[in-house]
């Protein structure tokens, strides 16, 4: 992409194959994941630390097989397949990147559903260490279709929390039952807060808000007195701002969607766990609709009119 914009930006450009470097690998993409993430960098209203300067291809999770080696590079590692973040942009037949930032994938795990949990999957696992859930407590996640939402319904039912998953319309809302959640609320009705309160008149323990905007700010109020609330997504606007005093009244935990800039340094580690439970069969990741490299646009924009669920993934 040249500029920065809507979808309609996202033009599909012959470039010549990345080449190697010292200590680097070439990969054939199978699978480039699609996150809110990368359509609001598009915009050119991504986090500062993060921000590309157009032109500059998009995307970064890349799941795929080794196929070219450059010096220093084990020789072991052609035919390998693995999960990465690709430096030069993800949305691409073949990237470059060096060795180390490798992510084998695991045997009996396909590459469509370890694409969609290298940026999602490491994400959950992590706000769940920053807010950990205990056996019994009520857990609000919000929204509970999508990538991430859909893995931390699984991996908060695992840990013994009681899930209640907010969901547009029955389909998704089916899903999220699926997945382990014991009771589910379509966010995008009317009232669908003081359903919440009369199902939990003293608010649930924890809320995971990966919406912001009023529904952000609605779930901030219901948490429980001496809960915990964690903020990681701003898809309907702002995060909610609590004060001291309000979180000192209600003697409240709060983590803000800053917590996500501390979560790169164990992120390796955090993405080889859900790997091996997906392997294992302890966690499905929710692939969603998947398109050709050329409408990478298209992908984008059923990102955001909030058509798809699950993890958006293109393939080349």
């Amino acid at each position: 992409m040249e500029r920065f914009g809507g979808p309609d930006v996202l033009v599909l450009r012959e470039t010549a194959d990345p080449v190697p470097g010292t200590g680097e690998v070439v990969v054939d993409v199978e699978y480039a994941g699609v996150l809110s993430l990368d359509a609001a960098l598009r915009r050119g209203e991504g986090p500062p630390r993060c921000a590309p300067v157009p032109p500059y291809v998009p995307g970064g999770a890349v799941a795929g097989v080794v196929t070219g080696l450059g010096a220093g590079a084990d020789p072991g590692l052609h035919g390998a397949r693995v999960l990465l973040r690709a430096p030069g942009g993800g949305h691409a037949e073949r990237v470059a990147a060096p060795v180390p930032s490798l992510v084998p994938i695991p045997d009996g795990l396909g590459s469509g559903p370890a694409a969609a949990l290298l940026d999602d999957g490491g994400t959950a696992l992590g706000l769940l260490e920053r807010t950990p859930v205990h056996p019994g407590e009520h857990v609000l996640v919000l929204p509970a279709a999508g990538g991430l939402g859909s893995l931390l319904v699984q991996l908060v039912t695992a840990a013994g929390g009681r899930v209640i998953g907010a969901a547009r319309g029955e389909s998704r809302q089916q899903r999220v039952r699926a997945l382990g959640a014991e009771y589910v609320v379509d966010h995008s009705r009317p009232g669908w807060v003081a359903e919440l309160h009369d199902l939990l008149p003293r608010g649930p323990a924890v809320v995971f808000d990966g919406v912001g905007g009023p529904a952000g700010r609605s779930t901030a109020w219901l948490v429980a007195e001496g809960g915990r609330y964690s903020s990681y997504g701003t898809a309907a606007g702002p995060p909610p701002e609590l004060g001291p005093c309000e979180e000192r009244a209600r003697r409240l935990t709060v983590s803000s969607i800053d917590q996500l800039a501390g979560f790169g340094p164990d992120a390796p580690r955090r993405v080889r766990e859900v790997l091996a439970l997906a392997a294992a069969g302890e966690l499905r990741p929710l692939v969603g609709a998947q398109y050709p490299l050329a409408e990478a646009a298209r992908a984008h924009d059923d990102l955001e009119g909030r058509r798809a669920t699950g993890t958006i993934l293109l393939r080349p």
